[in-house]
């Protein structure tokens, strides 16, 4: 975090990227004395409506936050920077999207959680983009355009008012992360959620808050004691609205998904949080569990960053990529993609022991049909890239993970295999 005295004093002179949050209302004039060198500008929480026509002068500038101002519009001016790559304006006030406000390299456009009804038929033109956040508006269809982004990776539309799941988004080719909950279709679903043992509720009072062990899109993870005797871990949602969609959809489709050996079980909801909070309390982990990868880069965009040295012997490798498409092929059969199949939300042990974790992005269909096998083919795409990261990790070459890998991320979506199609051929793989 940088200071408006740091800036005007010219103290930040030659800095790549810089953060205000102070309270601005107007645009700081000095910033384009750093047009040589700035390259990421992150002006979220201020009380910004406007930008100055004259921001192309950052021209070496590559990336913009502006979340949590006030702006009611997109600004136009944003479309006449070049080199602007990734753009968010997340929780602002906006309601209208102009064409020129879409740069020609776009890559990466955050609108989470504002007042969006229409996107212009130009973002069909925005030929490199690979991730687009809309969760949260008012949005009932997208431009048919979009179908021209064969580029697009991934996509949240959650909590908005779709009557019908966009067929412009059924066959992109690179599609493998899709997120669509909370809306009007998708509903009636997720309101018939099993009242099973994982949906009943634990209340606030038999928990002990004890250390902060992550944090996610949606919520925070702590560490807690359960009427003063168990170990649990508690995920206490962010608010509202997340990046993914809605906390109520999350947890619809963890009661809904059953339990198996790779998911995380779900002991209960939360009930009774002092601030009216939702949330879920699990067993805890063991700590021989890890995080598979870290979450995506600014630079990675859709792909995750794995830790330096990271390798996976080939037993390792099988058991995990077994085990996740185990899981995987029962949230299909119960009628649920996960939306968000990385290694980032998978833990495991060096023995290759897996679970699946965070259904903040999960979203729910009906099983056996024609939409549901299309749903399922952009999940098996996701299956892909992640085989693929394991294989580039692998302390050996892995042929037999190969071919597989191979068949999840062909462009046809209907070609690609199904997940129960997928678990018995790595079952095949282990050894006899």
């Amino acid at each position: 975090m940088h200071t408006l005295e740091q800036l005007r004093a010219g103290q930040l002179a030659g800095v790549r990227r810089l953060k205000l949050c102070c309270g601005l209302s107007d645009f700081p004039r000095e910033i384009f004395d750093l047009a040589d060198s700035l390259e990421i500008l992150d002006l979220s929480g201020n009380a910004l409506s406007m930008l100055p026509d004259d921001l192309p002068r950052l021209h070496k500038l590559r990336i913009i936050f502006c979340s949590d101002n006030l702006f009611t519009t997109l600004p136009a001016v944003l479309g006449s920077c070049e080199e602007l790559s990734m753009i968010g304006f997340k929780a602002n006030r906006i309601r209208h999207v102009p064409a020129a406000a879409l740069p020609p390299r776009l890559r990466w456009l955050t609108l989470t959680d504002n007042a969006i009804e229409v996107l212009p038929d130009e973002l069909g033109n925005c030929h490199e983009l690979q991730k687009l956040m809309l969760a949260g508006n008012c949005l009932s269809r997208l431009p048919a355009t979009l179908a021209n982004c064969r580029q697009l990776e991934l996509v949240r539309i959650a909590a908005n008012r779709f009557t019908a799941l966009p067929d412009c988004l059924l066959s992109l080719p690179r599609l493998s992360w899709l997120a669509y909950a909370g809306n009007p279709f998708s509903e009636a679903r997720e309101l018939a959620a099993p009242a099973d043992a994982g949906a009943a509720g634990v209340a606030w009072q038999r928990l002990e808050l004890a250390q902060q062990l992550g944090e996610g899109a949606s919520g925070v993870i702590y560490r807690a004691r359960l009427d003063g005797c168990t170990d649990v871990a508690v995920k206490v949602f962010k608010g509202a609205m997340t990046s993914d969609g809605l906390p109520r959809s999350e947890m619809a489709a963890c009661v809904s998904a059953g339990a198996h050996p790779s998911l995380i079980p779900i002991l209960g909801m939360l009930a009774g949080h002092p601030q009216q909070a939702s949330g879920l309390v699990m067993p805890l982990i063991d700590a021989a569990f890890g995080n598979l990868a870290g979450p995506p880069s600014l630079a990675s965009c859709t792909r995750d960053v794995y830790a330096d040295g990271a390798r996976f012997d080939a037993s390792q490798a099988l058991a995990i990529a077994h085990g996740i498409a185990s899981a995987v092929c029962q949230l299909h059969a119960r009628g649920i993609v996960h939306g968000d199949l990385y290694g980032h939300n998978i833990l495991h042990t060096a023995a290759g022991a897996c679970l699946l974790g965070d259904f903040g992005a999960a979203s729910m269909f009906v099983p056996g049909s024609p939409q549901g096998d299309l749903l399922q083919g952009i999940e098996a795409r996701a299956f892909g890239v992640l085989l693929g990261e394991l294989i580039a990790h692998g302390a050996a070459p892995l042929p037999l993970l190969q071919a597989l890998h191979e068949a999840c991320l062909q462009d046809d979506v209907l070609r690609r295999p199904r997940f129960d199609v997928i678990e018995r051929t790595l079952l095949e793989m282990f050894p006899a």
